[in-house]
């Protein structure tokens, strides 16, 4: 399905903006494996979900703890400042490099650009701030205001609603298949940035678009 020039681009953040490489380096320092990053972070994504599908509005940071916690037991001595170490490494974390660029791109094409995370927007903040790119994005939001975890409809509806913009003129772009998928039910465009070279999981809603990252989108969307 070819994507229609839209409106509003909302972006995730976690991964999709950030480069969350650099807590695996967090883990090592703690003695503990690198690849147990990503089993963490898995883990966080499905707790998250699941009490989201049960009612919930889970909190992003209090469930990260949580399970760090659990995963760290027995393997470092002071399970409370590994949890710290780990979880503070967030306010350290940068820009994949073809971010800024890619946010200027879209904004100098005239789109509205808004981030929506499943995190709170002070992580947005911090990381946009840090890149000196707050100026790039109309505005930061995040599930917690919305009541419903991404990937459900309401979270994708309260950023329509705030923006005021019909969600067949917005588009979700990320990189977690999921999230698009979530934001196909929900009756955006949907376009995934494809940083890993991997394939799409042909069980979930495909992406109206695949681009290599943020600079690509943009070249896209002028041509759409």
């Amino acid at each position: 399905m070819a994507l229609h020039r839209p409106e509003l681009v909302v972006l995730d953040v976690n991964e999709t903006l950030s480069d969350l490489s650099p807590l695996r380096d967090r883990f090592a320092d703690l003695g503990v494996p690198p690849e147990e990053a990503a089993t963490w972070f898995a883990s966080l994504l499905r707790d998250g979900f699941a009490l989201t599908v049960t009612g919930d509005n889970p909190d992003f940071a209090g469930i990260g703890r949580e399970l760090l916690g659990s995963l760290l037991a027995g393997s470092v001595d002071d399970v409370p400042a590994g949890v710290e170490h780990v979880m503070t490494g967030f306010a350290d974390l940068g820009l994949h490099p073809d971010v800024v660029p890619g946010l200027r791109a879209l904004r100098e094409g005239g789109l509205r650009v808004v981030t929506l995370s499943n995190g709170s927007t002070a992580v947005a903040e911090g990381l946009l701030g840090r890149a000196g790119a707050l100026d790039l994005v109309e505005r930061l939001l995040s599930v917690e205001d919305a009541g419903r975890w991404k990937p459900a409809p309401e979270a994708y509806r309260h950023a329509l609603d705030v923006c005021g913009v019909p969600a067949d003129r917005a588009v979700l772009v990320a990189v977690h298949p999921w999230d698009l998928h979530g934001a196909h039910r929900a009756g955006l465009g949907t376009t995934w940035v494809s940083r890993s070279g991997g394939r799409y999981p042909g069980h979930l809603a495909a992406p109206d678009l695949t681009v290599e990252d943020l600079p690509a989108l943009a070249e896209a969307l002028q041509q759409a």
